[in-house]
Order: C-alpha cells, then structure tokens, then sequence
C-alpha cells in the first residue's frame, strides 16, 4: 500500500465527490437504470421510475463490452442523446461507461459522470485519459482485482489530475456458480480504512439474480457504503442485456422504501 500517495487514507480526509447536485461521500446515493439505453421509449419510462422511486441519478449503457461479439453493443451517439433528453426532463444527473480513451472527452460532454467498468479496470491509458477529463469517474473494481489493484488503478486517475473518484464494489470472481461474481461486502469497510475516496456497492452485478438484490443492498448499507448502483428496467424480462439481474419498477420502489427505513435507524442510532 505504500504507493497509494494520493487516494491513501494518509493523503487527506474522507473526499466528497460532487456530480451535478449530488455528493458522493457526504450523502447516500442511489444511481438506478437500464443496462443499456435500448430506445428512447425504454430509457424515459426507465428514468421516469426511478426518479418517482427516489433515486438520485440515472445510469444507462451507451457502448457495452460484451462477451460475445454478438451481443447487443449499444446504440453509441444515440444513446447518449437519449439519456441527455432523460436528464433534462427528469434532472437526473447521467452515468454512463466509456471503453476507448479516445471517447472520454466527447463522452463527457453528455454525461455528469463518466464510468470505466470492470473489464478496463486496468486499461492504464483509459484510467489516464479519465483523469485528464472534466468528469468524476466512477471505477468499478476489476473481477479479479485486489483491493490494492483496485486503489491502484485509482491512483492513476488521481495522479493524471482529476481528483473526484468513487470506487464501485461489484463483485469478483470466484468458482461459486450459482451468482454471477462474489459480492465482497467486507470490502466496504476495508476501503474505507486504506482511502479517503467514497465507495459504492453494484449488487446488480455482483449477484447476477434480480431475486438478491435486495438483501445485498440493503447488507451494503448496512456496511456503511456511500450509495448503491441497480439495473432497473421497465420491462426486465425484455431487456437486451442483463434482464436477469435487473429489478421491474415496482421492486425498485419497494427496495428504495426499506433503504429509507434502514438508514432512518442508522442514524438514529449514530
């Protein structure tokens, strides 16, 4: 750990990273949306949702690393124009990934908040062309990372000059089978020991079953982290990507009523 100069608990207090009119670290918050923007009608009725549940910012997939090369990309340009349309309609603040270094600053002429995924975790000239660019970054940790991978990969957004990082905790690898990545909920806490950045937990992700979602939200709000990201689609059963781990409206807004209540005893107990 002794190269984390700059996202080191050593180097300053806990960090607040604003995003529009949210901050990171300073309040709970939730970013909830599709996978991916699949059309204009999918993303609006998506955002409408969410915003009426009470989440504070939108996410939603312009370009999707799949595994397959045949799998559903995303509608690129498009989707970005979507999701700004969804913004000024709803006030949403937008999250949205970039894959290629060369996306970053037109890319974030649309997004409050841009995201580099799992996959490039290590895409060292993504990270740095991410921390020459105007937006906070939200980095999900990598599916085989350490957590001192993970706070490296930080530092290099950090050290390029962009100061507002969130960390995303979304599950890594392992040989179960039956979720899609091993949620680490123990690593909540221990970033928050080793570094002064907020941290978010990706349930979506990192269980891979809608019907988990809940329980693992809620056990990472419990653990103290700083928000929640979670794949809501109007119609789950329908999405092109990632329906299987996506929540209906409806079991967003049940979820997002026990989140207030869990945090109303919290800090009633603080």
């Amino acid at each position: 750990m002794d190269e984390l100069r700059l996202c080191g608990r050593q180097a300053r207090p806990r960090t607040a990273v604003p995003v529009g009119p949210l901050s990171f670290g300073e309040s709970f918050v939730v970013i909830a949306g599709p996978c991916s923007v699949e059309s204009e009608a999918q993303l609006m009725a998506a955002a409408r949702a969410v915003k009426e549940a009470g989440a504070h910012a939108l996410r939603g997939g312009a370009f999707k690393p799949r595994t397959s090369p045949y799998s559903f990309q995303g509608l690129g340009l498009a989707a970005l124009k979507i999701l700004d349309k969804a913004r000024r309609e709803t006030g949403l603040p937008i999250v949205t990934e970039v894959l290629d270094p060369r996306d970053v600053p037109w890319v974030s002429e649309f997004a409050d908040m841009i995201q580099i995924g799992a996959r490039n975790s290590q895409n060292f000239s993504l990270l740095r062309e991410a921390g020459r660019g105007p937006r906070p970054v939200l980095l999900k940790r990598g599916m085989f990372s350490t957590l001192n991978e993970w706070l490296s990969s930080a530092e290099y957004i950090l050290s390029a000059g962009n100061p507002n990082v969130v960390l995303c905790e979304r599950g890594i690898r392992t040989f179960e089978a039956y979720t899609r990545n091993t949620l680490d909920l123990s690593a909540v806490p221990a970033v928050r020991e080793l570094s002064h950045l907020p941290v978010i937990v990706d349930p979506s992700h990192g269980t891979g079953r809608a019907s988990l979602i809940e329980s693992m939200s809620l056990a990472a709000t419990a653990a103290g982290a700083d928000g929640l990201m979670i794949e809501t689609h109007p119609h789950p059963e329908q999405a092109l990507s990632d329906g299987d781990q996506s929540l209906s409206p409806a079991g967003f807004g049940v979820l997002m009523r026990k989140i207030r209540v869990l945090r109303g005893c919290w800090e009633g107990l603080a």
